[in-house]
């Protein structure tokens, strides 16, 4: 029987359930928040340094469907700066990031600004001093996922990210607590 979990991945942890590389020994891992199954898996991933709603399975089909462009997925990021009205034309028009060291330009996409994630249950976490100057928060729905695009494509734009929460996955929102699993019978219902 197939399984299916919904995370609320935490900062500082990397999408896999087992260490399988040398380098990396001391690295957290998804494994020690819950008990996962054997065979499960992260569907897509967050990096180290992003956090927030992340599905793990036990069945490579549903990984397949979910990671495909008909799904939508929602990045609240932190921007250093105060991002301008003409930057979120930029992104939602597309713009080019390296992929792989090949320039590629990202296809169009929703972009707006937000004056509050209050309405999702993220840590408050100071990502550094004010007196490094005034950030914002943007949101950026998209339909593919390269290599840390989010991050690449806030910094083709002049306002790197300095901290990415993934809020929204096809219509599920991020509803959970940090580092916290729920089981789930499907995800989209």
């Amino acid at each position: 029987m197939q399984q299916h979990f919904i995370l609320h991945k935490p900062y500082g942890y990397l999408s896999q359930l087992i260490n399988n590389q040398n380098k990396r020994k001391n690295k957290r891992l998804l494994g020690e928040l819950f008990d996962f199954p054997e065979g499960t898996m992260a569907i897509g991933r967050l990096d180290e340094n992003s956090e927030g709603l992340l599905f793990l399975t036990t069945d490579g089909k549903v990984s397949e469907t979910i990671r495909s462009a008909k799904v939508e997925k929602e990045y609240y990021a932190q921007v250093d700066g105060l991002i301008t009205t003409e930057a979120i034309n930029k992104l939602q028009k597309g713009v080019e990031i390296s992929v792989n060291g090949t320039k590629y330009v990202t296809k169009s996409c929703s972009a707006k600004n937000i004056e509050n994630v209050s309405v999702f249950p993220f840590e408050n976490r100071k990502v550094r001093d004010a007196r490094h100057g005034p950030t914002s928060w943007v949101s950026i729905t998209l339909t593919e996922g390269k290599f840390r695009q989010v991050r690449k494509m806030t910094a083709a734009v002049g306002f790197p990210t300095l901290r990415l929460v993934r809020v929204r996955i096809g219509s599920v929102l991020l509803s959970l607590k940090t580092g916290n699993t729920k089981k789930v019978d499907s995800f989209f219902n």
